[in-house]
């Protein structure tokens, strides 16, 4: 999508359908992290006012790192609420990414210190007491789920530089554990840490070898 088409987009359409209805309290839900090979899934909840603006605000991913850190000052200044929902890796490999994306954004709704009266979400569609609207590419179309994203983004990659002072080798800072070459390279020659997702591809792949390797060892 055009830079021109996404300035296009009319990302209050949703949020003054619902107000027309007198439906005040609006949620939007996003995730970050589906996949990364490495850390958890960050889920974010966020209720914004009605006289809400930010402009250039969009999808997370198009935006740059510095006007994302802007705009996740600007979105905890002006916003209702927020609630942060995590699941960690651990989670993820026993329940898959899909299940572990509803229940971070559903960790994410509880914790926000307002109820929605409705709820606006990218794509997923979630079982829950409160009414939803499931939009696909919901952070381009809906200003609330955008901002949703910001703040799910900007939480995870602070995860993710902390990670990385820990562990350099693998390029955390950069990659975002996401499987690029350079990250594929350190599995290979350091191995894996905790934060892994076992069952994702590379790393199930390592641990197969590494598994095979220790069994013929053995014999």
């Amino acid at each position: 999508m055009k830079k021109s088409d996404i300035e296009n987009i009319d990302n209050y359409y949703y949020e003054r359908e619902l107000r027309n209805k007198n439906i005040n309290l609006i949620a939007g839900v996003d995730e970050v992290g589906r996949g990364p090979l490495v850390g958890p899934v960050v889920a974010a909840c966020v209720i914004l006012p009605e006289k809400f603006s930010l402009s250039g605000l969009t999808d997370s991913k198009k935006l740059s790192e510095k006007k994302r850190n802007l705009f996740y000052e600007k979105i905890y200044d002006q916003a209702l609420a927020i609630g942060i929902g995590i699941i960690d890796e651990k989670k993820i490999d026993e329940v898959n990414i899909y299940e572990a994306t509803k229940l971070a954004m559903i960790d994410a709704i509880n914790n926000c210190k307002i109820k929605p009266e409705h709820i606006l979400i990218d794509a997923m569609p979630l079982d829950i007491d409160i009414p939803t609207t499931s939009i696909i590419k919901g952070d381009l179309k809906s200003i609330t789920i955008a901002a949703a994203s910001v703040i799910a983004k900007v939480t995870r990659d602070a995860m993710l530089y902390k990670l990385d002072k820990k562990y350099p080798m693998y390029d955390f800072k950069n990659n975002k554990g996401y499987p690029t070459k350079k990250h594929i390279e350190a599995i290979n020659k350091y191995g894996i840490i905790k934060e892994h997702r076992r069952s994702y591809k590379p790393v199930s792949d390592y641990i197969g070898k590494k598994n095979t390797k220790i069994k013929k060892i053995s014999l």
